[in-house]
């Protein structure tokens, strides 16, 4: 997905996404603890977020989502499933690899290239995984 945010900072907006669940608040310990670094790095990079507008956070206390914070996770996380889910059902890619790929893939990839994804799932005869709903994920990428 090309925009103007970098791969950490997508990488940070999509571990907040899930362990948030959408819509909970995150302590930064477990940020830390789901990427496996250091908590001053991940305090660090939230500050990062809250200066780039994308996630709020009180002294001490939990790190919550901007709109634009969760409108940017949902982007890199439909982005995600979509690259995933094109790599397992066209290209027969095991689910391990398919989502270490989907994960490099994501930050570089541009729109034009996942609708072509989305619109090659849509006219094969793919089985499609529950949660990933095409119409609706293209909505939000766009």
């Amino acid at each position: 997905m090309v925009n103007t945010l970098t791969p950490a900072t997508q990488d940070y907006l999509e571990v907040i996404l899930q362990l948030s669940n959408g819509d909970k608040s995150v302590r930064i310990t477990d940020i830390a603890k789901s990427l496996n670094i250091a908590k001053a790095s991940a305090t660090q990079a939230i500050d990062t977020l809250i200066d780039e507008g994308l996630v709020l956070k009180e002294k001490y206390g939990p790190v919550t989502f901007t709109e634009k914070g969760k409108r940017e996770a949902m982007k890199v996380k439909k982005t995600h499933k979509i690259i995933r889910e094109f790599l397992m059902k066209v290209l027969q890619v095991e689910a391990e690899i398919a989502d270490q790929d989907a994960c490099l893939m994501e930050h570089v990839i541009s729109p034009q290239t996942i609708a072509g994804m989305v619109a090659f799932l849509e006219k094969g005869n793919y089985e499609i995984s529950a949660d990933l709903n095409l119409e609706k994920a293209l909505k939000i990428l766009k």
